[in-house]
């Protein structure tokens, strides 16, 4: 939609085909007595990248549209050991001083120092990675910009066949290497985690993710982050942009050597100049007849070049709507993470168990069953939006856990998914003391419904994109082979997530108005 808006303003007919019944994607809502939930993310971090999709677009603000507040605390941190720590919303002093307080003296600097290494990795890589197409000599986006020196013995030396190669840091070496408490490193590994990320392969220029919520803080929109999606439709429906639902895609039509259409599943032909597809790229060779619109040596899905491992694995959301009896209690935090006593377990249970240390076997070891986790780690969302409840005397909560696929794990046997729902609902009583009793009813979500709702293989939620790693955490480029065809959405560059999606619609957009030397700096 961020892409269809901004073509609809450049002079162009827009027409969006989406195969369900209603726009968003994965932003989508739930609703029920009143009760109202996200399906997909619950907050906002970068919001400029909306407030500039809103300025550029039309005459009304952001802000003129969606009511954004700050979330203050940005987050509450509750660990095994009890140890209970609110952090507020963008104050790097007041992280700083809730770290020591929390965790002894000296923990809050250690936390600013790796923070202030993580502006270094954002300085040298935003550009490129997130205000540009990606470029042809993307592999030189593979060496990892965190400054943090690599260690002999510390961040290892390592080879998958059991000899010595130097490998470079992952972020769980930087997190147990330059913040040594435990509880430290799990602050900063659950950052990964909630992104889809395996710290233990991720690279260290990961640390940029605690970094830009510190920077730019945490928002939240009344009505939900549904809201967000709702105004971005109304805006492209303001531009002339016209919608299908129930209109699924099922093949690209080339013509004359380019993208000239796309053939819809009821036979009907919608002729184009452009084609922008917002799937996963490994779904496109099923549309192009099992051709592949990759050159040889581009980033493919997965990550990295034609023939090389697999980068971040594919993780999914368990997620369980709850409506409570009772008034939601003040000075509540709007989000509550419950950390796993055992991250060990935990990871495992999500990507699989780990190759060895620099290996591809944690983030690729997609096959087989894996044992659900007993207890996760567990983001419990509580707004103050008297839109999500049906009065002042209930209250809407969400709980998330970051989990295996479908395929790995099989989501479609209730059975399971109502146990999984359990654990949640037993880890988050740290946070919401008497759930139980107040409990009202409950709603599960599982990866195989977001497979239904969005199309996505397994149900996964895309991660953003990562310097490092030799590109392995990098996604395919916005422009394909195939002339006049377009990569949009979380799982084409920048990545996943609410702004990287809407970075994705203004790069393709430049692309298609600005040709394909487009950048996004001018």
């Amino acid at each position: 939609m961020a892409a269809a808006a901004r073509l609809a303003v450049a002079g162009h007919q827009v027409a969006v085909y989406e195969r369900g019944q209603t726009h968003g994607g994965g932003v989508g809502r739930f609703e029920r007595d009143g009760f109202a939930f996200d399906t997909g993310p619950g907050l906002l971090h970068l919001p400029a990248v909306y407030r500039d999709l809103f300025v550029k677009t039309g005459k009304e603000t952001l802000e003129q549209c969606v009511e954004l507040t700050q979330v203050d605390p940005a987050s509450r941190h509750v660990f095994a050991d009890g140890t209970d720590v609110p952090l507020p919303n963008a104050s790097r002093a007041g992280v700083v001083r809730a770290l020591d307080d929390a965790f002894g003296a000296g923990a809050g600097e250690r936390w600013s120092d790796l923070v202030n290494r993580a502006r270094e990795a954002w300085d040298a890589t935003r550009r490129p990675l997130l205000e540009e197409p990606l470029r042809a000599d993307w592999q030189t986006l593979g060496r990892d910009p965190y400054p943090a020196p690599v260690r002999r013995g510390v961040s290892g030396w390592f080879r998958r066949d059991g000899g010595a190669a130097r490998r470079p840091a992952a972020l769980a070496d930087v997190a147990r290497r330059e913040l040594k408490d435990p509880r430290a490193v799990a602050l900063l590994e659950s950052h990964a985690l909630a992104h889809s990320l395996d710290p233990r392969t991720a690279p260290a220029s990961a640390a940029v993710l605690p970094y830009l919520e510190q920077t730019f803080g945490t928002w939240y929109a009344r009505g939900g982050i549904r809201a967000l999606a709702d105004a971005v439709y109304e805006r492209c429906r303001a531009r002339k942009v016209r919608f299908s639902f129930g209109a699924e895609v099922v093949g690209i039509v080339e013509k004359d050597g380019r993208a000239a259409g796309v053939e819809l599943a009821d036979g009907s032909v919608a002729e184009a100049d452009a084609v922008v597809a917002g799937i996963d790229p490994a779904l496109l060779p099923s549309l192009l007849g099992g051709a592949e619109p990759w050159h040889d040596g581009d980033v493919r899905p997965g990550g990295g070049a034609l023939g090389s491992g697999p980068g971040d694995g594919a993780a999914g959301r368990l997620t369980v709507f709850l409506a409570l009896r009772g008034a939601r209690p003040e000075d509540t935090a709007h989000r509550t993470v419950v950390h796993a006593p055992d991250r060990d377990a935990e990871l495992a249970a999500v990507f699989g168990e780990a190759a060895g240390p620099g290996g591809a076997g944690g983030p690729g070891a997609g096959l087989g069953t894996r044992a659900p986790c007993p207890r996760p780690t567990v983001t419990v969302l509580r707004p103050d939006d008297p839109t999500t409840r049906p009065d002042e005397d209930h209250e809407a909560v969400t709980l998330t856990a970051t989990v295996a696929p479908h395929g790995p794990v099989d989501w479609i046997d209730g059975t399971a998914a109502e146990e999984d729902a359990d654990r949640l609902l037993a880890v988050a009583e740290a946070a919401i003391p008497g759930l139980r009793d107040r409990l009202l009813w409950r709603e599960v979500r599982t990866p195989a419904d977001t497979a239904a709702d969005t199309g996505a293989t397994g149900g996964a939620v895309p991660g953003p994109a990562l310097a490092g790693a030799e590109g392995r955490f990098l996604r395919p480029a916005n422009a394909t082979r195939l002339p006049g065809l377009y990569l949009a959405g979380g799982w084409a560059h920048p990545g996943g997530g609410l702004a990287h999606a809407g970075m994705s619609g203004t790069m393709v957009a430049g692309l298609i108005v600005g040709g394909a030397d487009w950048r996004g700096s001018e």
